[in-house]
């Protein structure tokens, strides 16, 4: 049985509050205890959304483990009372009680200097995460749908009045043709991307692998003040942000480079993911060109097959 401990937030109509006490071997049963008992909601009244946009989590069966749940170590769950349900006659343990525990955890950790916990601010899959979580990052947690087409711009146009730095070599196809590609919106961005906008926003971008555990740093070179940080699936980006426990003070997505503190955050929520396999493997999963039709293994034939044809468009299959 997993003892990897699961670190939530909820987010009620009263405020926010740090679950204590979970693990993923925890059952969905004891999740809804430990809800109601820092909430007025009772047990059997108990909705939770998550996701972009939230959708109606499955809290049916209370034996289930958590790990079989879509949560990630560090989301926050939106929290609602059922009114469809009627209210259970035995309203269980007063909150009182367990009110106190969360006070005194909550004021322990202001005072050792833990005030807020890094998250996964999660982004829509729509082929542009990476520059929707970038975008994010460095404009204070704020969320702008726009502005992948922004940032895909601000790319081909760099790469555009740079060509010898920019060259084929380095691109995997012709300047001109990188340009037009980066500004298609079903084009995957990468590690090239993300080194001209470190540069472009003159911070470093540091990338979580959740399969590898690696941290990559782009502009480490650089001697940048600040850092950013996103989560790497295998497949999608996310942003990570810092939030106060209590909601009092304001979002941070920006960190001094020599904040080991929040490394070392970024590094656990990583491992947190891997052990629940919260990851996708690409070099094994099978692709399909949808040009040409061609079967594909992973990643890497993507790749070598889209040098060879000039193909990009893939559908896994």
């Amino acid at each position: 049985m997993s003892t990897q401990q699961l670190r939530l937030r909820i987010q009620t109509k009263s405020g926010h509050k740090l679950l204590e006490g979970l693990f993923l071997a925890s059952t969905v049963g004891k999740l809804k205890e430990v809800i109601a008992d820092c909430t007025n909601i009772t047990k059997n009244k108990i909705k939770i959304r998550q996701g972009y946009p939230p959708k109606v989590i499955d809290i049916s069966n209370e034996t289930a483990e958590l790990s079989s749940l879509p949560f990630r170590s560090g989301d926050t769950l939106i929290v609602e009372e059922d009114e469809s349900i009627n209210a259970s006659t035995n309203p269980g343990v007063s909150n009182s009680q367990h009110d106190e525990r969360l006070d005194t955890l909550l004021h322990h950790q202001l005072e050792e200097g833990a005030s807020g916990i890094l998250t996964r601010k999660v982004v829509p899959a729509d082929n542009s995460c990476l520059f929707t979580s970038v975008h994010l990052v460095m404009n204070d947690g704020a969320y702008d749908s726009a502005a992948s087409p922004i940032l895909r711009e601000v790319i081909a146009g760099i790469v555009s009045k740079d060509p010898t730095t920019y060259s084929e070599a380095m691109l995997g196809k012709p300047n001109n043709a990188y340009c037009r590609w980066i500004r298609d919106k079903n084009s995957w961005g990468g590690g090239i991307e993300l080194s001209i906008l470190s540069q472009y926003y003159n911070t470093e971008i540091a990338v979580v692998d959740t399969q590898s555990g690696r941290v990559d740093r782009f502009g480490e070179d650089k001697n940048y003040e600040e850092r950013v940080f996103l989560i790497y699936d295998g497949i999608h980006y996310d942003s990570l942000i810092y939030e106060s426990i209590d909601q009092t003070g304001p979002v941070r997505t920006k960190f001094s480079i020599h904040n080991a503190v929040i490394l070392a955050q970024a590094l656990e929520l990583a491992s947190e993911a891997k052990s629940i396999r919260q990851f996708t493997d690409v070099e094994g999963f099978s692709l399909r060109c949808s040009t040409c039709q061609a079967p594909l293994r992973g990643q890497r034939e993507a790749t070598e097959h889209a040098k060879a044809t000039g193909h990009v468009d893939f559908g896994e299959y």
